[in-house]
């Protein structure tokens, strides 16, 4: 399994034996190993007497409301007061699934004024050196492998209930689509299995998440796929790019796009998908990277996309319109040397 320090393990059993009130802190569009990861933590937390609460920058998908303590998770967005006062009481602050405060947008300066003692879980590349503890990894397939290796290295596995274990347990998965890719290590095979004591059921997580959509996400889909998709034989690319209008036709909720720009890959002679989706309440162009094999996403997103993130899954941003970034990725995937 993958390992820490055992001196910065011990640092960090301390702070939790001598803290009472911890925040847990993710990043913007909290996916499902940012919310398992803090959920998870949090969790294990309050099944050690803490109280911990878990601040997140936006809205989740609604399909991660079945996760233990969601339903108690304060929104920056439209509680910015609550979350200020928490993360200003906190005696620990926990970042999670981030390489930099930056990745909360709007939190980033609550977490950098914050008193408390802080500590970074996270598994993407190049993390900024803003914590008291640092544990990061980028083999680890989620944060929420993390946590749990954290947690085990901390002899707490006892006090993981259930709960916490879905928890973990949906993170993984998820970031790993449901373990068809960056999972490739036998040390998430055997966390599963330790997961799979607490008595959780891995099938019924699987249809919460996947098979828990709309009808719109269906037919966007298919709209997407037929008359949206570009592609780029001989850079072996594609590319999807949809309006904030076209999604809105199909009544999409957050998190309904997910997994779209990974179904171009599943064609022979696509080695690299890109996803443009308009969002006019930021004022930008969301960018999603996909790739298989050694094609690093993450370099395309850093030179051209205002991003990063690990070689086969990244994201970035355009600040333009939506026609604007589509001609700019055109020239950006003819250019591009990977």
């Amino acid at each position: 399994m993958l390992s820490f320090p055992q001196t910065d393990v011990d640092k960090l059993a301390a702070l939790i034996a001598e803290g009472d009130f911890f925040v847990i802190v993710c990043h913007t569009n909290p996916d499902g190993d940012a919310m398992g990861s803090s959920l998870g933590l949090a969790d294990w937390l309050v099944q050690k007497g803490k109280t911990a609460m878990v601040v997140v920058p936006d809205m989740f998908p609604d399909f991660f409301q079945w996760l233990s303590g969601a339903q108690d998770v304060v929104r920056y967005d439209k509680y910015p007061d609550k979350a200020a006062l928490a993360m200003a009481m906190a005696d620990v602050v926990f970042c999670l699934d981030i390489n930099s405060p930056n990745r909360t947008e709007g939190v980033e300066p609550l977490i950098r004024s914050a008193k408390g003692h802080k500590v970074l879980i996270d598994h993407h590349p190049e993390p900024e050196a803003f914590a008291e503890l640092t544990f990061s990894r980028t083999q680890a397939c989620s944060t929420s492998e993390l946590v749990f290796t954290l947690i085990e290295a901390m002899d707490g596995f006892d006090a993981l209930s259930k709960k916490g274990a879905e928890c973990l347990y949906c993170g993984m998965m998820t970031d790993t689509g449901a373990f068809t890719f960056n999972s490739n290590r036998s040390d998430i095979f055997y966390i599963i299995s330790r997961l799979l004591t607490k008595g959780i059921d891995k099938d019924s997580i699987y249809r919460r998440v996947f098979n828990n959509y709309t009808e719109g996400r269906l037919r966007l889909i298919g709209y997407a796929l037929y008359k949206k998709m570009l592609l780029f034989p001989d850079q072996k690319a594609s590319l999807i790019a949809l309006t904030n209008s076209e999604m809105a036709r199909f009544n999409i909720v957050k998190g309904e796009t997910d997994g779209l720009v990974n179904m171009p890959l599943q064609m022979k002679n696509v080695r690299f998908s890109a996803f443009l989706r308009e969002d006019v309440e930021k004022g930008r162009i969301n960018v999603s990277l996909r790739s298989v094999g050694t094609f690093p996403c993450n370099r395309f997103a850093a030179e051209y996309f205002n991003g990063g993130g690990h070689l086969n899954a990244s994201g970035g941003r355009y600040y333009g319109t939506l026609d604007e970034a589509v001609e700019h990725f055109k020239k950006a995937v003819q250019e591009f040397v990977p």
